[in-house]
């Protein structure tokens, strides 16, 4: 997982240059995928979806110029291991590291962990709103990246990650 955000820009940039990206379980609202099972709302029709190695879905919002990546396992870490350090563990690689807000939250009938951050990777400084949840012995990671400190656009990644429901099969 420590190098899930460089794993998840270079495949990123792959598809954004024309290479061939395969398509995820994902119908446009629910994911069924390797013991995972989850729905989520309606994509904004300003994200487009690509591929990224590291992560189960991810869009681009070109407006917002913001990569939006959610990504799920189960049995690894999800019993004992504290919401913060694995918000934490995202960002291991990470240089410049500033926490500019960081509090519970409930989804999906649980407490989440919801952090901005601005943080540098390889140099290159993007503000994260990053939600960490775990539930029935998996952990779900909600990531929004974008240039500078702009707040633009972020309300639909709030309705995005808020729309979100564990499904039978999951975990």
């Amino acid at each position: 997982m420590t190098r899930f955000f460089t794993r998840m820009l270079f495949a990123t940039a792959g598809c954004l240059l024309g290479a061939a990206c395969a398509a995820k379980p994902y119908d446009g609202r629910v994911f069924r995928n390797d013991g995972l099972a989850f729905r989520i709302g309606p994509v904004p029709e300003s994200w487009r979806p690509i591929e990224a190695s590291e992560a189960l879905l991810a869009f681009r919002d070109d407006d917002a110029r913001a990569t939006i990546a959610v990504n799920g396992r189960c049995g690894m870490d999800g019993d004992d291991v504290p919401l913060e350090a694995l918000t934490k563990h995202l960002f291991l690689q990470f240089t410049e590291r500033h926490v500019e807000s960081q509090g519970l939250v409930r989804m999906d009938g649980r407490e989440a962990l919801r952090t901005e951050i601005v943080a540098a990777l390889d140099g290159v400084s993007k503000r994260y709103t990053v939600y960490v949840l775990k539930k029935n012995g998996c952990v779900y990671d909600f990531l929004r990246i974008a240039d500078g400190a702009g707040q633009a656009h972020e309300q639909s990644f709030e309705r995005f990650v808020q729309s979100f429901s564990t499904l039978d099969g999951a975990g």
